[in-house]
């Protein structure tokens, strides 16, 4: 990508990076952040060499200090439902991935930057990051799935605090309450995010996949009728080339070397 793009993508050992590129604007979700993310995104699960996706932002201070509030305040209501529709869009296609998406969260994650790292499959924090929907405070409410996906991750009555009251939870905090799965040491928000990618590219690129498929979509279902969705993806796995090698490594006591098929 060019850099005049507000979303910078490089890949490097199985890895496909994101960058939110707006320093100026503590990298704010515009409208067309919004369209190169979705664009970058879907290069990057196309991409045979990347495995696993990083989102992160320029700088330490912020991840994404939420949406564009001076674009924001010229939208017509119906522009502004449009707008909420595209970040809602851009969610589906986060939550829809094949492959994991990691947030690298250094900073400020605040309203849509809150909402944007929710979207990720797993979150990863640096001591000073900072979350928070504070969308009340302009006379607005989430809309880019904060109201729906904090509930999920945090409970209900935690949830409504933050919204109702707009205020910021810090990184500890925010581990003890599930909305991320790691805190890292200061200035290593991004590298602890390797790590964890790290840890996920040593499996069968097919049962991460699968995983994430039958978790995903189990989570929307009944119980009964998601237990019945994994079995049958767990019966998918045993047409694959990597549960063949997996279970003969196993046997044999070496390490597989996966596929991904």
């Amino acid at each position: 990508m060019s850099d005049s793009s507000l979303v910078r993508r490089q890949t490097e050992g199985g890895i496909a990076l994101l960058t939110i590129h707006r320093p100026d604007k503590l990298n704010a979700l515009n409208v067309q952040v919004i369209k190169e993310l979705g664009q970058a995104l879907q290069e990057a699960g196309a991409d045979p060499a990347a495995q696993v996706i990083i989102l992160t932002g320029s700088g330490e201070k912020a991840f994404v200090a939420g949406a564009d509030i001076g674009e924001m305040a010229s939208l017509s209501s119906l522009q502004a439902r449009e707008f909420s529709l595209a970040g809602q869009a851009l969610a589906n296609a986060i939550d829809g991935a094949a492959k994991p998406v990691i947030a690298a969260i250094p900073g400020f994650a605040l309203g849509g930057g809150c909402e944007l790292a929710m979207m990720c499959h797993l979150r990863v924090a640096g001591p000073k990051a900072r979350f928070g929907q504070p969308e009340v405070s302009l006379g607005l409410i989430p809309g880019f799935g904060g109201t729906q996906r904090l509930a999920r991750l945090v409970g209900e009555g935690r949830a409504l605090e933050m919204v109702l009251t707009g205020k910021m939870i810090d990184a500890q905090t925010a581990l003890a309450w599930g909305l991320v799965n790691r805190v890292a040491e200061e200035g290593s928000a991004l590298d602890a995010a390797r790590t964890l990618a790290g840890e996920i590219l040593r499996q069968s690129p097919a049962a991460v996949s699968l995983c994430l498929e039958a978790t995903r979509k189990g989570c929307e279902m009944p119980l009964g009728e998601a237990l019945h969705f994994e079995a049958s993806l767990f019966g998918v796995c045993f047409a694959t080339d990597d549960m063949r090698e997996g279970t003969a490594a196993f046997l044999e006591k070496r390490k597989p070397k996966f596929s991904g098929r």
